[in-house]
């Protein structure tokens, strides 16, 4: 049987899908789970507190396919990965990348992606042979990251190009393998 927190997860997680996080409140999360409207607050001291605790369930999804590609040295992988995500689950990736709004609120949620940057890093060194500056790891990050936005709000649709084909142009500079 699953506890109430989990079901107001669950329960949230389905709400962001279906409207993002500017339709979701404590109350219609408490409604959908079928519990009293102060119900999240015994769990959930803050509202954001519960979109980090939804954010972490996104975040977790997505590192099942990231970690095991950068831990493979397969950026290419790990980017793909991040980019189908953006595509599949626009509403769960928005919030997982709003810093802004889920900063402070719990859930641990810099210890993925801040294994990601490091994990970045590191595969770009084992598969490029030289050690790349942090500025280069996030300028990465970034235009992938970019690119995955994008792709979320259908925004690269107008100019027909495939966002993959894009994301290969990108990655073409950074998959050398060390001779």
């Amino acid at each position: 049987m699953t506890s109430a927190r989990d079901r107001l997860i669950t329960v949230g997680t389905e709400l962001l899908e279906a409207h993002g996080h500017q339709g979701v409140s404590l109350r219609s999360i408490a409604a959908a789970a079928g519990v009293s409207h102060g119900a999240p607050r015994r769990y959930f001291p803050t509202y954001q507190a519960l979109l980090a605790a939804i954010a972490r369930g996104g975040l977790e999804d997505l590192d099942t396919t990231i970690a095991p590609a950068l831990a493979d040295d397969d950026l290419r992988r790990a980017a793909r990965a991040y980019l189908a995500f953006a595509r599949s689950r626009p509403e769960m990736f928005d919030l997982i990348t709003r810093h802004d709004l889920l900063e402070g609120a719990g859930g641990h949620l810099r210890e993925i992606t801040g294994r990601w940057f490091a994990d970045l890093g590191a595969t770009l060194a084992r598969t490029t042979g030289r050690t790349p500056e942090p500025a280069e790891c996030l300028a990465l990050w970034s235009a992938i990251h970019g690119l995955a936005a994008l792709t979320s709000r259908r925004a690269t649709e107008p100019t027909g190009i495939d966002p993959e084909r894009a994301l290969d142009v990108l990655l073409e500079k950074h998959s050398t393998p060390v001779l």
